[in-house]
């Protein structure tokens, strides 16, 4: 086996792609963040991360990381535990600071071991997702309020928002790059808004593949909660993303939230891959 390294997203891309593709909503996170960088590398604060491990048969597993986030994983075939082994070995050489390593559970847990081991550092499982994909939505239309697309009049809003959604997933948030975010995503047509005579939920379509969509930052404020308006932003939305053309919409729920689980099942979203989230410590 062999480490390879990438000096550009687009290169990794079509290195990758086909491996990916073969469950691509389970995948939505690699491709769907690869994606973005290719389109918007102005947006790339500091160098990504992109790398595979090889075999005679092609890939066994590939990683991404811009930086200051997770490396995100991905275990295709092949002898993973040794994979995940080379991989962590080529990124302590070359001093990457890596907070932690977000995948599939497989390859997740697999290079956390190994950075453990290797590292001679504990790590800790952060948090459980399941990746849900969704191709038709069996819910009911709203009875009332309605979708619309969040204009710049709706920055300040969504910002306080925003940073809300990461402060209560992430337990920190940063107000600059709330508002960053809010207005870029604004500006090019991301972000929508449930309304209710006023809004009152917000959601995001991002990270496009070849067929599918995620929808995410799905967020209600507290002292609106328990009236159905996230189920009705993301119901919507994600029938609007089809009708529009998308053969599926993807999104994550955290595990630990069986209330949201069940309310994304009624709208149609089912299940289709499990991912583990381990946070290391600073590293040297």
């Amino acid at each position: 086996m062999k480490v390879r390294t990438y000096i550009d997203a687009e290169t990794f891309l079509s290195n990758t792609r086909v491996a990916l593709e073969s469950n691509e909503a389970a995948n939505g996170l690699m491709l769907g963040v690869c994606g973005r960088i290719v389109r918007h590398s102005e947006q790339v604060k500091a160098t990504p991360c992109l790398k595979t491990v090889e075999d005679e048969d092609g890939l066994v597993l590939a990683a991404m990381m811009t930086p200051p986030h997770k490396l995100v994983v991905y275990g295709h075939q092949g002898d993973l535990d040794g994979g995940a082994r080379m991989l962590v070995k080529d990124l302590i050489s070359e001093a990457w600071r890596v907070p932690g390593v977000l995948g599939p559970s497989e390859a997740a847990k697999g290079v956390a071991e190994k950075w453990g081991e290797i590292a001679e550092r504990g790590y800790g499982l952060e948090q459980r997702l399941r990746v849900h994909e969704l191709r038709e939505v069996i819910g009911p239309v709203p009875g009332r309020g309605r979708l619309r697309l969040a204009t710049e009049a709706d920055v300040e809003l969504v910002a306080r928002w925003w940073y809300g959604f990461y402060l209560e997933i992430f337990g920190e948030a940063d107000q600059a790059e709330a508002d960053r975010g809010a207005r870029f995503r604004i500006a090019e047509g991301d972000i929508y808004l449930w309304e209710d005579e006023q809004p009152v939920s917000v959601a995001m379509k991002t990270r496009p593949t070849r067929k599918g969509i995620s929808v995410g930052l799905v967020y209600t404020p507290p002292e609106l909660r328990r009236r159905g308006y996230a189920t009705a932003c993301v119901g919507e939305l994600s029938r609007m993303l089809l009708e529009s053309g998308w053969e599926f919409c993807a999104l994550f729920v955290d595990l630990a939230n069986a209330t949201a689980s069940r309310v994304y099942q009624k709208i149609g979203y089912r299940p289709v891959c499990d991912y583990d989230e381990y946070a290391f410590p600073t590293n040297c």
